[in-house]
């Protein structure tokens, strides 16, 4: 193999590394997407992230909870329930349901305890207050949550997957020119080599 060949070989390697890269980047770009926008507003769910350890070790600091609102007589004891600390407030708490009361008025409460606390929380939680129930988490992406938080969040994940479909769309078409003028050389060089041989 001549220097020249081994050079358009280690180019084409590195071109090949650049669109896997690009197209492992953007893939996880829209499943950040799907997660954190798409999935929440087409169930009128709620991304959160979990910030203490009171839920350790099944919800760690830093995992994402997508909570969907949850009908007050769905709820069940094991259900991991978000609810308002103060009706009205945006404050929430998210902790596992360990019971289910009933006053004599006819009125539900749950009691609820983190799973990594010693005793159940102070005072029960009223229908008011319940946000809704745990749909699904991923660890490690609340904090990805937290940096895209609020309007920011309509914004930023569109605009990084505009980026890395152009790049992709960059190095596809770099390696697509670079492929045909490396079948043109090769082509010029067969018609040199031809030359000389029809010659001598």
């Amino acid at each position: 193999m001549t220097a020249r060949r081994a050079s358009s070989a280690g180019r084409g390697a590195l071109h090949s590394i650049g669109v896997g890269l690009s197209a492992g980047l953007l893939l996880i770009v829209v499943a950040l997407a799907v997660v954190l926008v798409v999935v929440p507003k087409a169930t009128g769910s709620t991304p959160l992230t979990v910030l203490t350890s009171s839920m350790e070790p099944s919800l760690p600091p830093g995992t994402l909870l997508v909570v969907r609102p949850t009908p007050v007589d769905e709820i069940r004891v094991g259900d991991v329930l978000t609810y308002q600390i103060e009706s009205g407030r945006p404050e929430v708490i998210s902790h596992r349901v360990i019971e289910i009361a009933s006053s004599s008025d006819g009125t539900t409460s749950f009691v609820t305890k983190g799973d990594n606390n010693d005793e159940a929380d102070d005072e029960a939680v009223l229908p008011v207050q319940v946000r809704g129930t745990l749909w699904y988490s991923v660890p490690w992406l609340g904090f990805v949550n937290q940096a895209v938080n609020g309007s920011a969040r309509a914004w930023i994940v569109p605009l990084l997957a505009v980026a890395l479909f152009g790049y992709a769309g960059y190095m596809i078409v770099s390696g697509l020119v670079a492929h045909r003028a490396e079948r043109i050389r090769r082509r010029g060089r067969g018609r040199r080599s031809a030359g000389r041989s029809a010659h001598d």
